[in-house]
């Protein structure tokens, strides 16, 4: 439902020339991206199973599935953000058009342009999308590095989410339609970029710190 403004984000008061009206439900804008994540880890997955041999251990293949999803994201969405300033007026609207309108229902700092929002995604799509790539690339090669990638990279994932909430708590936090896209969108649709980072960093930790004792061990 459109606002006083001829939109249905929050602050009412925003303003959005041209504004053109949604056109896919939010069904017909989740099931691709869901459906499409789905095949990315799924493929992610067999391939996996299938390097080196007997194959990766269970764990990196999660994370090899994890990170090919996180980095892909990052980049294609990031990406198709940047692009498009005007993505709440083209009369003519691709997907990713009507994936930020409706996700601007959780956060309208999207739709408005922020500046906040701007310089996260611009990270976003300049370090994480790609060093999340390279981190798939990493442990399915076994490289010597592949810890300190993935901590340095869920390090940063778990600051943009803080730099995210914060700056919205900064700038009011009000930039959701409703409590439902509040907890869907705004929150629902982050947790998992705090949540699995902090676990890939707390293992990576681990295992890094366990290298380091077992290197001084040999050097006695």
């Amino acid at each position: 439902m459109a606002g006083g403004h001829g939109h249905p984000y929050s602050p009412a008061e925003l303003e959005l020339p041209g504004f053109v009206p949604q056109r896919l439900s939010p069904g017909e804008i989740l099931a691709p991206f869901l459906g499409a994540s789905l095949l990315v880890a799924l493929a992610v997955w067999l391939i996996s199973g299938r390097c080196g041999g007997g194959g990766s251990p269970r764990t990196d293949r999660l994370l090899m599935c994890w990170w090919a999803f996180t980095g892909l994201t990052h980049i294609l969405l990031a990406g198709a953000f940047l692009l498009a300033p005007g993505f709440f007026s083209r009369e003519s609207p691709n997907y990713f058009d009507e994936l930020f309108k409706e996700f601007s229902k959780g956060d309208s700092r999207y739709a408005a342009r922020d500046t906040a929002i701007l310089a996260l995604e611009v990270v976003t799509i300049g370090f994480k999308g790609p060093a999340s790539l390279l981190a798939v690339y990493a442990i399915a090669s076994r490289k010597s590095y592949s810890h300190i990638l993935q901590f340095a990279v869920s390090l940063s994932q778990l600051y943009g989410c803080l730099f995210y909430f914060v700056t919205a708590y900064l700038a009011g936090f009000n930039f959701w339609a409703s409590p439902f896209y509040f907890w869907a969108y705004f929150v629902g649709a982050n947790i998992s970029w705090v949540v699995v980072p902090t676990l890939v960093a707390a293992r990576s930790w681990k295992k890094i710190s366990a290298a380091f004792r077992a290197e001084k061990v040999k050097i006695r």
